[in-house]
Parts: C-alpha cells; sequence; structure tokens
C-alpha cells in the first residue's frame, strides 16, 4: 500500500469504533478527509457529527451529514482525527491544516480519541514536525521571543488565519521529551491560545495504517 492508502485504511477502520445512534466527533486533514467520505456507509445509524474545522463541516454538509454545534451536544462518545506526528505514548503534534484549537475542544469532550495515521507519523520523539502555537495576533512578537528561549525557531506562517481569526507560529528545532511539561508551558504564555501538542488529552487509541494492514495500539 501506498501512503494514501495506509491513510484510507486507517480512516475507515475507524468506522468500527462509532456507536450507534450517537454524534460523532470529526477531525481535520488528509487522513480525517478519508473518515469523512466514509461516514455515508454508516448514515443510517448515526445521528449526525460534529466537526472541528468549517473545511471538515462543508465536507460533512456535501455529503448530507447533519453538523451539530458543539454547544447544542451533551456529549460525544468518539472523536477521529489524524496526527502530524504520534508517538508510543500515544501522544501527538497536531494542527498542521491550522484547526488544533477546535481540534483540542472536541478532543476534550470525546469520551474516546481515535487517532488515524499512516506508519510514517509514527515516532520516537515529537518535534521533527514544526510544532503549531495558535497566537492572538498582538502577541505574536512577545510569544515569538519566549519560544525562542525554549530552544525553538518560530515561523509565522505566511498568509494564514485560523478559523478563530488568529495566527499560527511554527516551531522548529524542538526535541520534545517531556511532551506534557512542554504543552503546559507554551499554554501559560500570555497571547497563547493554544498549542499543538496533544499530550494531556492524547489519544486512546491509534489506529496506524501499515503496508501489512492497520494496527491498533492503545
Amino acid at each position: 500500500m501506498n501512503q494514501n492508502e495506509m491513510k484510507q485504511a486507517a480512516a475507515e477502520a475507524a468506522l468500527a469504533f462509532v456507536p450507534d445512534d450517537c454524534i460523532v466527533g470529526v477531525g481535520t486533514g488528509s487522513t480525517a478527509n478519508y473518515f469523512i467520505d466514509a461516514l455515508p456507509r454508516i448514515q443510517a445509524r448515526i445521528q449526525g457529527a460534529v466537526a472541528s474545522s468549517e473545511a471538515s463541516a462543508e465536507r460533512l454538509k456535501k455529503l448530507g451529514i447533519p453538523v451539530y454545534d458543539l454547544n447544542a451536544v451533551d456529549r460525544i462518545p468518539v472523536y477521529v482525527d489524524g496526527a502530524d506526528e504520534i508517538n508510543h505514548y500515544l501522544q501527538m503534534i497536531k494542527g498542521g491544516g491550522g484547526a488544533l484549537t477546535r481540534e483540542k475542544i472536541v478532543a476534550e469532550v470525546a469520551e474516546q480519541f481515535i487517532c488515524v495515521a499512516d506508519e510514517s507519523k509514527l515516532v520516537s520523539v515529537l518535534g521533527k514536525f514544526p510544532l503549531p502555537v495558535e497566537v492572538i495576533p498582538m502577541a505574536r512578537s512577545l510569544v515569538a521571543r519566549k519560544l525562542v528561549l525554549l530552544g525553538g525557531r518560530p515561523v509565522l506562517r505566511e498568509g494564514f488565519v485560523t478559523d478563530n481569526g488568529n495566527l499560527i507560529l511554527d516551531v522548529h528545532g524542538l526535541s520534545i521529551a517531556e511532551a506534557s511539561k512542554l504543552e503546559g508551558e507554551i499554554n501559560q504564555m500570555v497571547g497563547v491560545v493554544t498549542n499543538g501538542l496533544f499530550a494531556r488529552r492524547r489519544a486512546d487509541v491509534l489506529l496506524l495504517g501499515t503496508a501489512a494492514g492497520v494496527k491498533e495500539m492503545r
């Protein structure tokens, strides 16, 4: 299987984790899109979805799947999303698509977080993929200076504004041994909305697409 086939296989395997008569949380990105595209197969047994981005919401609507506002939903049994990197502890870097804040909110609500990814995303140490940090525009330089003090090299994501109207600093050069600690340190910076480390709310299950098939990790 090539990389896209691995992504698709992992995403489609996540359908088995979606309970009947539920509202499912749906992520953002190329692998999450494979999951969205597979949802019509089980549409008759779900109520609809909560999306972590405007792009995912539009994709769901085009497939005829009802999209709910999170504030109108009591519970989300399962959230399915991809990762830019994931380690063996199922801690992740997410936000390559810029939807990290909404992804983090939906993941926090979900009772079970299913990460779907191809085998290239599994790493021993997080940080080769630049860590996205969503910042309030007026705090961009302030936050960037603080990120430099942590050993990172922040780069403004040019021409990009999040669904929340904010900016993204992509932090290069980090080797993240203590993901949960760093997640908290960055989130405490004034002007930071959140960062793309999903360590405190890690995945519960990883469905990893490999050349030999889909591997389940917990």
